[in-house]
């Protein structure tokens, strides 16, 4: 009796206790359900403006139920992209343009205030120049190299184009573009480069570490710099233009009154003259082209013409003794 009466009461704290357990799981998931719905509703009250959730859901059963909206939406989303949709930002081109101006004028000083004249309406600024002057100490030749807005490139040019008289014209233009875009991508990523460094550098401990951060560090911020100089000398000539102005002195020659020809006799009479002038100044170009030759023979030929005229004369005499 007393083995049973032990069996009965084991089967029935295990049963006590597997019930508890049972409950004690059926409580968990019913909190946890609760706690889980909870956040779920707090998360979505606070996400949701207040005052708003009720209209907005309303609004949205609404235009649900008024006259197949929902297709209408349908319809437009698959419309093109193109039809009032963002449009892409124009790129802005980046342009070097340069010029050359060669002017002439009677007087270089007056020309070159003028040029100075066009330079100051157009917002421009000479950045060299160089003056020559001659001997009586007046100004004979000036070079002049100008800086003015590229957007004002052309109208300068026009009007430096007028202000004396023209000699020659140059300009032309270099699309950097590509190259502006590059340059401003690589300094950003070394800018970005540099600040990983950096870090790198403030936790480094150990001084292999630190010299070798360092080294990097350097060499990074050379690379920087240069990128950062020819950035601004890229931002420099894009947003001014260069054109070299060059004035010299320009001589007035008059024109010589033409010689009235004559005609008839007086132009035969004056053609034979010239046909006369001509053979004479012919003639006497080859005397004087033989005149050394027959000198010459003269002197050799002499004594050779008297010494075989004294063996004839010898050789006839002779015979008649």
């Amino acid at each position: 009796m007393t083995l049973i009466a032990t069996r009965s009461r084991t089967a029935g704290l295990l049963t006590a206790l597997t019930m508890t357990a049972l409950l004690a799981a059926c409580s968990a998931d019913d909190s946890g359900s609760d706690a889980v719905s909870g956040n779920v509703s707090g998360e979505a009250s606070s996400e949701a403006p207040s005052g708003s959730s009720g209209s907005s859901s309303g609004s949205s059963s609404g235009s649900s139920d008024a006259g197949g909206s929902s297709a209408d939406s349908t319809g437009s989303s698959d419309a093109p992209s193109g039809q009032g949709g963002p449009t892409a930002p124009e790129l802005e081109r980046s342009v070097i343009s340069n010029g050359t101006v060669s002017l002439a004028g009677e007087d270089v000083r007056a020309t070159r205030q003028d040029v100075q004249r066009v330079v100051d309406a157009q917002g421009g600024e000479i950045t060299d120049e160089t003056t020559e002057t001659d001997s009586e100490g007046d100004t004979s030749y000036v070079r002049m190299v100008v800086r003015v807005p590229s957007r004002k490139f052309g109208e300068t040019m026009s009007a430096l184009e007028q202000v004396g008289v023209l000699r020659s014209s140059d300009r032309g233009s270099e699309d950097v573009t590509t190259q502006v875009i590059d340059n401003g991508a690589r300094v950003r990523a070394q800018e970005a480069s540099l600040r990983r460094v950096e870090l790198l550098l403030a936790d480094a401990r150990d001084l292999k570490d630190v010299i070798w951060i360092e080294s990097q560090l350097t060499g990074r911020q050379a690379e920087l710099d240069s990128l950062k100089s020819q950035q601004s000398w890229l931002a420099d000539q894009t947003s001014l233009s260069t054109i070299t102005v060059d004035i010299s002195t320009h001589q007035v020659v008059e024109d010589e009154p033409e010689e009235e020809r004559p005609t008839g006799f007086l132009a035969g009479l004056d053609g034979g003259s010239k046909a006369m002038g001509t053979l004479f100044t012919i003639v006497t170009t080859m005397v004087g082209a033989l005149l050394p030759f027959a000198a010459v023979a003269l002197v050799l030929g002499l004594p050779v013409w008297l010494v075989v005229r004294r063996r004839r004369t010898a050789a006839s005499r002779t015979p008649a003794a």
